[in-house]
This record gives C-alpha cells, structure tokens and sequence, in this order.
C-alpha cells in the first residue's frame, strides 16, 4: 500500500479558504442553462426530421429536403454542443465545491489551508472543451449556411453530398475532443477527491 505524502501533491497555502476559480464559478452559473439549451436543440432536431419526413412521403419540394437535410443535423449538434458543455461545466462546478468545501474544513480546525493547484489534467479538460465546443459548433453554422445556399437553387447535388461528408467528419471529430475533455475532468476529480482524503487525514492527526 503507498503512503502519500503532502509532496505528492502541488498545493497553495492560504490563511483562509479559497474562492472558487474562474472555471468553476461559471460551472456553477451556466451548467444548467446549457442542460435547458441542450433540449431545446434535440427537440428542434426531432422537429425538423418529422417535418422533413413528412415532406419526403408527400412528395415535397426537393431543394427543401435538401435545404433540411442540412438544418437537422444542425439543431442535433447544436444539442450535442450544449449537453457536453453541461456536462463540462457540472463537472468544473464539482471541482468548486471541493475547493471551497475542503478549505473550509481546514480552515474550521484552524490549520492552514492548503490547496491542490490546478492539475495538468484540468487544464488540458479546460482547453480540450473549448476547442470542442468551437468545431461543432463551427461545423453547426457551417450546416444553416449550407441549407440556405440550397435552398437557393444554386449548389449541385455533389457539393451537397460533399459538404455534408466535411461536416460530418468535423462533427465526430468535435464530439471526439469533447469526450476526451470529460473524462480529464472526470480524472481531475479523482486527484482532488485523492487529496481531499489525504488532507482530512492529515488534519485530524493534528487535531
């Protein structure tokens, strides 16, 4: 079994307990009405399939099964954007009730308060989520301003199809970097939760 020790560990030291980072306060501010707009994403995406779905049994205009063609895949990915980044910011929002949460415990039994700092880990989550969020949702304009230009009349079936194949690729490699970025995060939380044990333990010998 390993013993840790505090120089395991890359910590601050504070009189007090710490305020929650940057990341964290906006975690906890725009987790859920990312979740809110996650739904309102999927709900247009099923709207626009049916409506589509509809048009192509009754034999509607062809442009306008193109045009949708392009507007679902959108509004599903717009949800896909905003349900990760819920995801995301529920978990920097975890991280931010740890920080304060184990400050505050240290600093009840009048010890100094020390901090883990920002792992490796989160950073490369905080970098990894923005670059996600960056390509779908690039690739979810790039989608709306395919639809209209089809809708126009003035783009062939092969740049369709083509179109469609390059966003489709950046859509999947977006959701890629996204998950990648989650489970950083979801590792990050294990370090905090491995020091958090390791420093209630320290504390309560003291005490």
């Amino acid at each position: 079994m390993t013993t840790l020790t505090i120089n395991d560990f890359a910590t601050e030291t504070t009189a007090k307990a710490p305020a929650r980072n940057v990341p964290q306060t906006a975690g906890r501010t725009l987790w859920a009405p990312m979740f809110v707009m996650a739904l309102m994403g999927f709900a247009g995406g099923i709207g626009i399939a049916i409506y589509r779905a509809n048009l192509i049994s009754t034999g509607g205009d062809a442009l306008d099964i193109a045009a949708l063609g392009q507007y679902g895949p959108a509004a599903m990915f717009f949800g896909f954007a905003s349900v990760f980044a819920a995801i995301s910011f529920a978990i920097a929002k975890i991280l931010g009730e740890f920080r304060v949460g184990g400050g505050s415990v240290q600093e009840a039994a009048h010890t100094d308060v020390k901090t883990l700092k920002m792992p490796a880990t989160a950073k490369v989550f905080i970098v990894g989520m923005a670059m996600a969020m960056m390509l779908i949702l690039g690739a979810v304009v790039l989608h709306v301003i395919a639809g209209i230009n089809i809708a126009d009349g003035g783009v062939s079936a092969e740049t369709i199809e083509q179109w469609s194949i390059w966003l489709e690729a950046a859509r999947r490699f977006g959701v890629v970097l996204y998950l990648v970025a989650i489970m950083l995060g979801l590792a990050t939380i294990v370090q905090v939760l491995q020091y958090q044990s390791f420093r209630i333990r320290q504390v309560a010998d003291r005490t």
